[in-house]
């Protein structure tokens, strides 16, 4: 065993002393220190020792703390969040109701697994999906740990239900890491590298119209007939792709073609729902309704849970076909319950607000900047910039977070700005200011 360097305090919830505004009431950043602060400089070098160097890490935050649309490191710094966890905090950090609704729960249960016995808040939470699902008809839920369980959960529930092996997924597609998911995800190469043989059966085409006319023109007549397929998992605004948004007829003309050939279609609204773009689910834009739809990250506010919500004519497998020891904890159940009487109080709302406030503004950098911002697109809090290079959407990110805005680069060249849904007027306000000088200072560089 190496020598063990000395362990930092762990830094708890006591906040940094300030005579600043409560937390969650901060409009600007407020920067103390050069960032990483002394503190952070000290707490990576003790990470680095122990973690796995397979986490790219972005940059270097050290949160402590955080309240609405605002993170606080352990220097005592305090950022806008537009990033929430990669999309995951929708209901912001800390908001009271979720965490009164997870301390109520901790307190009567913490574990007992649904998939030997009948956990109560489980099937509460099951029914709520049931009255959310953008399908007409029953469904059944099935409940995870993370997006990649559900993705996997959906391969093999429509193998099963359709006893055919293949899959489709398309360039740009992010959909997790384990064995099933990264097979499907082709967004980076080096998703794959060193890691094959890959799950077999898996076929990709272009995001797009452009991929559907690959699908049936070459895939179904040259290499394998439709009939050989499962299905077709698709995001319907891809995330981790750079937020890429579909041509109209896409999502509808791919509905239409896994119809024709008994295909089931796979909605990954992992990243793009719970209420992100202003609808529960992003598919609900195009009026689309999937056979399977999987969601995570935004479920529960940060808790850990995933779920997949089927057409119950589609759940057709039997006990012990499919389980998860910890999947439903009863503690994430509850922070689920609470998100969504949130989102549905009027969280989804402010999401396409503040989402038209955002793009509305950050739109005429396409003119203000030529040769460097070549797109502003999304759909209300999913947002993303596209620039000349990867290498200018990295440098923009550095930037915008040396002075206080926490962004994250998706695709290519993009930029990604998700924030809480709880995001104000004034703290988008701010966070576009910010955001701008960033553009603006590595602009002068080029």
């Amino acid at each position: 065993m190496t020598q063990a360097p000395v362990t930092p305090a762990l830094v708890d919830t006591d906040p940094v002393e300030s005579p600043d505004r409560p937390l969650g009431e901060t409009v600007e950043p407020i920067i103390r220190t050069a960032l990483p602060g002394p503190l952070a400089t000290e707490h990576i070098a003790f990470d680095e020792t122990y973690t796995s160097p397979s986490m790219p890490r972005a940059y270097g935050i050290v949160p402590v703390r955080g309240e609405g649309a605002i993170i606080e490191d352990i220097d005592g710094n305090r950022f806008l969040d537009f990033c929430a966890g990669i999309a995951v905090n929708v209901t912001g950090h800390c908001h009271p109701e979720v965490v009164d609704a997870i301390r109520g729960q901790a307190g009567r249960l913490l574990h007992y697994s649904a998939s030997d016995f009948y956990l109560p808040i489980y099937a509460h939470l099951a029914a709520e999906l049931e009255r959310l699902a953008p399908m007409s008809g029953r469904t059944r839920i099935f409940l995870g740990n993370s997006g990649a369980e559900v993705v996997e959960a959906s391969i093999k529930l429509a193998r099963y239900t359709t006893a055919r092996q293949n899959v489709v997924a398309f360039y740009g597609a992010f959909h997790g890491r384990t064995y099933g998911a990264v097979s499907l995800t082709g967004s980076k190469a080096k998703y794959h590298a060193h890691f094959g043989p890959l799950l077999p059966g898996i076929y990709h085409v272009p995001f797009g119209s452009e991929g559907l006319d690959e699908l049936e023109e070459r895939i179904f007549h040259r290499l394998m007939p439709a009939t050989e397929f499962a299905a077709v998992i698709v995001e319907p605004i891809q995330g981790e792709g750079g937020i890429v948004v579909p041509d109209d007829e896409f999502l509808p003309r791919l509905r239409r073609i896994c119809d024709g050939h008994g295909i089931m279609l796979i909605a990954d609204e992992v990243q793009s729902g719970m209420g992100r773009t202003g609808k529960m689910w992003a598919i609900e834009h195009w009026g689309v309704e999937p056979d399977i739809l999987v969601t995570a990250k935004g479920l529960a506010s940060g808790m850990p849970i995933g779920a997949l919500i089927a057409r119950e004519e589609v759940m057709t497998w039997g006990p012990g076909a499919h389980g998860s020891t910890f999947g439903g904890n009863p503690v994430s159940c509850a922070a689920a319950l609470a998100t969504i009487r949130l989102l549905e109080g009027g969280l989804m709302d402010n999401a396409t607000e503040r989402g038209e406030q955002m793009l509305a503004a950050l739109a005429p950098m396409v003119e203000q900047y030529p040769g460097i911002v070549h797109d502003v697109r999304g759909m209300g809090l999913f947002i993303g910039v596209q620039f000349d290079s990867g290498t200018i959407a990295a440098d923009v990110e550095h930037e915008a977070f040396r002075r206080g805005l926490l962004v994250l680069t998706a695709g290519d060249d993009v930029v990604r700005l998700t924030p809480p849904l709880v995001v104000t007027e004034a703290q988008t306000d701010a966070a576009v200011r910010v955001f701008m000088e960033a553009v603006e200072d590595v602009a002068r560089r080029q």
